[in-house]
């Protein structure tokens, strides 16, 4: 097959994204040189490996902010990662940049996370050498660990994005940058849902000069901050100085009233006392772990492999597992009954 349906892709791109865009014909490549696809562009094709890896499948049954909530409709990691993905392009197709970058860095940008959320990640910090930080665990996702091993070998700006999403360096492209500040916008705003959900606070506790300044309902609050980066956005992905005061504003009420409230983070003591429990078995027995992760221990440390199996899973799964190694099994007397 020719590769006319890639090249008119390319070829729009050219002609339709504005000059900051990051082009997919001028990406600085894969760590492994591939064949290009006939049909996609090497950012789609990133996004569909992202999309169909097992890391994925996995985001929902691990833990956004409420540990094991009963009732379908909290968030976990998987809604959490697809409310960034649609926010995040919805910013870069107003801002013609380019959309399947950012939608494949949003897909990828929490593939590291830990079960059980932040307190997952907050145990394996405190145990793992070297700590333990999420985005760093991303990159190693598909660079290392998927497709047994091999990684999924993505384009250099997607494994940039995953990289730099939080807090510290910012992303060479302003693709990438979207899917931080979409992160954040996306977070906030789901989180202050399931806390009304679950009773920890009502809307009207939002404090009243942020609820005028970004709107007093969710899709509100979404609308604002999307429009504001949209309308201030240039050189760099920003808000607006007044919807950012505000959007800070936000951020410091949910950490005191929802991200520290008992109701919320109760458990989590038992959570990360479970996961260091579990890690700690693997790191003193790396045979037990499965094929993949036994070759890691080998390769670089039964530490290393201990922590990427458990961060690899999922809530359910390091329950089910701590259930087997350390609660003891109920003794069945047959013939009994």
């Amino acid at each position: 097959m020719d590769n006319s349906v890639r090249e008119t892709t390319q070829r729009t791109e050219r002609l339709m994204l504005c000059a900051r865009a990051c082009l997919s014909e001028q990406s600085r490549g894969r760590q492994t040189a591939e064949a290009e696809c006939p049909i996609r562009t090497p950012f789609q094709r990133d996004r569909d490996r992202i999309l169909h890896c097992n890391a994925f499948r996995r985001l929902k049954h691990k833990t956004q902010v409420f540990l094991s909530p009963e009732g379908d409709h909290y968030r976990t990691r998987l809604t959490h990662t697809l409310e960034v993905s649609q926010i995040a392009r919805t910013i870069a197709r107003a801002l013609r940049l380019n959309e399947d970058l950012t939608e494949a860095v949003a897909l990828g940008h929490d593939l590291g996370h830990t079960p059980f959320g932040h307190a997952g990640e907050r145990a394996l910090n405190e145990v793992v050498e070297g700590g333990f930080r999420h985005y760093e665990q991303s990159l190693r996702v598909v660079d290392k660990l998927e497709k047994n091993g091999l990684g999924l070998n993505l384009t250099y700006e997607v494994r940039d994005g995953i990289l730099c999403h939080t807090t510290g360096k910012e992303a060479d492209t302003l693709e990438g940058r979207i899917v931080k500040l979409a992160d954040k916008i996306a977070y906030l705003n789901h989180d202050i849902d399931d806390a009304i959900r679950a009773g920890v606070m009502a809307e009207t506790d939002i404090p009243a000069d942020v609820r005028e300044t970004l709107g007093d309902s969710k899709s509100k609050r979404i609308n604002t901050l999307v429009l504001s980066t949209i309308r201030n956005s240039a050189e760099d992905i920003t808000l607006g100085e007044d919807v950012r005061q505000a959007f800070d504003e936000l951020n410091r009420f949910m950490f005191y009233h929802v991200y520290t409230n008992p109701v919320c983070k109760g458990e989590e003591t038992k959570a990360q006392a479970l996961i260091k429990s579990v890690f700690q078995y693997y790191v003193e027995n790396p045979g037990r772990m499965p094929q993949t992760f036994c070759q890691i221990a080998e390769r670089e440390g039964a530490n290393r492999a201990a922590c990427d199996y458990v961060a690899s899973m999922s809530d359910s799964y390091v329950l089910s597992v701590y259930q087997q190694l350390f609660i003891p099994k109920a003794w069945l007397e047959k013939g009994l009954y």
